[in-house]
This record gives C-alpha cells, structure tokens and sequence, in this order.
C-alpha cells in the first residue's frame, strides 16, 4: 500500500563527511537551522560518525556543545546520530559501562534516533546499544533505536541473509532497521527485491542509505519507494551526487502529485539550496572540497570498494611511493576479505582490510607482514565474521593468539571510572570522560587548548620562557 514517504536529511552529517572529510564546522551550519528545522523532515542526521574526530582534531570544536547547539537550533525536528555499535565512535570495543553511558548522555544532550550498525552485522555487537536506546526512552520518549545492515556482497550475502538478519534485529528491540549502502554497491531491481523480502520479514519501519559513488542512488531510491520502503536519506543538491547521496529536492519533486508525496515544500528547499550552493563555491574555492568528489565513478561496482577506502588505499601507495600499484592492491582486496571470513567493507573493517591488501602488495608476499588489528580481526576479536574462517589461516595469522567465540566486549572490565581517573584535570563536563575514552590521544590536546582559550593564554605564548606576545 502507497504512503507518504519521510525524508531525513544528511547535509549536516554524512554529505560532508562524504565529500570534505567531515569538515563543516557549526559556525556554516548556524545560519540556516532555522529554515532546516521547518521543513518537516523525519529526522536531520547531524552527529556520530566522524563528526566527533572531526571536531576535536581538526576544527577545535565541543562535539556534545554542537549537540547542544543543534538541539536549541532546532526544536521541532528529530536529530540523528550514526554509531558503531559496541566500536561507538572510536575505533576498538568499549566495556558496556562506557556504552551505555555514552548512549545516555547522547540523549541527554538532544539526539532522537540513534542508527547502530556493526561491520561484521554480528548481533551481538549491537545488543548492549540497542538495550541501552530503549532504556533512555524514560528519559525522552521520543528515542528511536534503528539498526543498520551493513550492505555488502559476496557469496554468502543472499537476500536471505539479509532477511535472516533483519528478523533477528527485530527479534534484539530495534525500533526500525535501516539498509546501509556504504560503498554504492545496490543497483536498481535489486534494491527492490531486498526491500520486499524484508518488508515481509519484518514489521517495523525500513529505511534506505545508499550513496551516488555509482550514479544508481535515486533509482535505487525510487524502486526502494516502490517495494515498501518507509523513509529515504538524502542530502541537499549542492553537497549531493559524487560519494554523497541522492538530491533531496530531485526526490521530493519525482515523488510530488504520486501517492508517494513527501509533503515537503520545493520552495521551502529551494531556499535552503541556495544557502549550501554558496557553501560549496566556498569549499572548491578553498581547495576543500575537489570537484573530483561530485562525479561518478562506476569502479566502485567493479571493486565493491567505497570511495573513503579507495582514497585511503591510494595515499597508503603514495606514502609508500607505490601509486603505480594500485590496480593490484585493489585486485587483493577481495582476496583478503575472502581470507578474512568476508567482513562487510564498512569502518573499522574497510581500513583494516584495505591496509592488509597494500602490505601483501608492496611486500611482494602474501601475509609477510600482518598488523595488531589484522590479527584481532581473524582472531575474533572484533565479533564473527559473516563466513567462518579457515583454521590453517586463522593459525598462520595470530600465532599464539587465542582466537575467541564470544562476544567481545564480554572480555572487558568496566572501564568508565578508569578512565575518568585519568583526566580529572580536564573534566569541565560529564560528557569529556567520553571524549577521551575514544579519542585518547587526541583528547588532551583538544581539552589544553580549550582550557587555554577559556583562561585567556594565547596559543604563540612561549610557555617555558615566559614570554607572551603582545
């Protein structure tokens, strides 16, 4: 049966994150809130993902004071943060005091629905997030518990993997479950058949993330609509299309007058458009954003790589004086993933993949050398991967290592106490426990210069002769 079909919007997270490595910072983001938040979208996807390294490393930012700010900007539209499961934001497993705390304070400071993928799709990785989504329903009823798939493809990845999957996110307390094409890898027809096997499968809301990297996203999104789908990501036209996602206004006009219609106003977007067009001149003109990065590139189909990773992939060469081999590294790729139990290509696993290819290439051996998170990645530590690996493999990989079972995170003490004593000269917030818990190298420095800032001490000051400049 047709219905409205609801929107959330990603240009304040994932469209630039896609296309300028997360590097909006809230002060382009502050003048058009306004407008924004009275559109009627579904929800505004504006934190998680790498917007919290972003911040801290780069633009000298308070991730939990852009929450802060968000939220007051735009009191009439539920804000969206993506999270890496047990992963959080940062890049290992946290201990499920942590997890759980991290996902209060989240709340707290103003998300609504809180999307949760693992890279492996291994339940047990997302039922801490899940229990901890509905538990702070108390506190804002409105909290949404959405679980993503981590879109791949493979041997083992039939339809009916993902049907099984869905059921068992469902079966775990989801509140809605979202498909998670990261690397542009769903075409057309396809897209229809998985969303009508799940729609049947389950009984809570679907939605569609698919990026343009492969020029198919707003077909993908049309014949999603079409199958049963209940809401789409877009982004706003000037930061869409390249290895962002479909554009909101091309979609909400291909669904207006059909039983499909949005209900949002062109003109309400048109507005909104012309502000982000004058953002992104500002980033080409910067050098910020490359133009490179709006154009199609089909060889995301040919490799199965997302664009994030084959850039990755490419600097790795450069470093290493090597660009001259990227072809074969990306032929390696699926090899490595075939080795590794065929982990979905999605962070952290996309980088650690990636980085094992470029080893067994520029090495001219196969598994010569194999890095901490390769090992931990065969070994289990990461959960279970899609395909069970080979034990002979497994054995020449991690050695001594004893390979696990369970569920990671299921090793971990309770840490967040530890790791608040480690800080108490930093702490000005609840929330910065959670901020060096997960980037712990790059936390303090983050913390200093805000310290610094607030007390009135100039960066140049020459500290250790006294001497400030005037």
């Amino acid at each position: 049966m047709a219905k409205k079909i609801q929107i959330t919007e990603t240009v304040l997270r994932d469209a630039h994150q896609s296309l300028i490595a997360t590097r909006m910072p809230l002060s382009d983001m502050l003048p058009i809130l306004d407008k924004l938040d009275k559109v009627g979208f579904y929800s505004l996807e504006c934190w998680g993902g790498a917007t919290f390294d972003s911040c801290i490393r780069f633009l000298d930012e308070d991730p939990w004071e852009r929450l802060r700010t968000l939220r007051e900007k735009c009191p009439n539209t539920r804000l969206q943060m993506l999270f890496r499961g047990q992963n959080m934001l940062g890049y290992r497993h946290y201990a499920d005091d942590v997890l759980e705390y991290f996902v209060q304070r989240s709340v707290a400071n103003g998300i609504d629905i809180i999307r949760i993928f693992d890279a492996l799709n291994d339940i047990k990785n997302l039922q801490t997030a899940i229990k901890a989504a509905k538990a702070a329903k108390k506190e804002n009823p409105n909290v949404e518990a959405q679980v993503a798939i981590s879109y791949t493809t493979g041997p083992v990845f039939t339809t009916q993997y993902y049907v099984d999957y869905a059921k068992r996110i469902q079966e775990a307390g989801a509140d809605s479950i979202c498909i998670k094409d990261m690397a542009a890898l769903l075409t057309p027809y396809y897209t229809a058949e998985l969303v009508g096997a799940i729609k049947k499968a389950v009984d809570i809301p679907v939605q569609l993330h698919t990026h343009y990297t492969s020029g198919l996203a707003s077909m993908c999104l049309l014949k999603a609509i079409e199958a049963g789908v209940d809401r789409i990501d877009t982004a706003m036209s000037p930061l869409a299309n390249g290895t962002s996602h479909a554009p909101t206004e091309s979609m909400v006009a291909a669904l207006q007058g059909t039983e499909y219609d949005t209900g949002l106003d062109l003109v309400q977007l048109s507005e909104i458009r012309e502000y982000f067009m004058g953002l992104r001149e500002k980033y080409i003109k910067s050098g910020l954003l490359d133009p490179k990065m709006l154009a199609t590139d089909a060889k995301a189909l040919i490799y199965q790589v997302p664009g994030g990773m084959l850039s990755n992939l490419l600097s790795q060469l450069k470093q290493a004086g090597k660009e001259d081999q990227l072809t074969q590294v990306l032929e390696e790729v699926p090899r490595v993933r075939k080795d590794a139990g065929y982990p979905p290509l999605v962070t952290p696993t996309s980088q650690i993949v990636g980085t094992q290819a470029v080893f067994n290439v520029i090495l001219g051996e196969r598994y010569k050398m194999c890095n901490d998170q390769f090992k931990d990645l065969v070994a289990g530590k990461y959960g279970t991967t899609p395909v069970p690996i080979d034990k002979e493999f497994q054995k020449k990989i991690i050695g001594d290592m004893k390979p696990i079972n369970c569920r990671p995170a299921d090793l971990l003490e309770p840490e967040l106490e530890k790791l608040r004593a480690e800080i108490p000269e930093w702490i000005e917030q609840e929330e910065d426990v959670l901020t060096y818990a997960q980037f712990p190298k790059v936390a303090p420095g983050f913390f200093k210069k805000r310290r610094d800032k607030k007390i009135g001490i100039n960066p140049d000051a020459d500290i250790k002769n006294k001497i400030h400049p005037v």
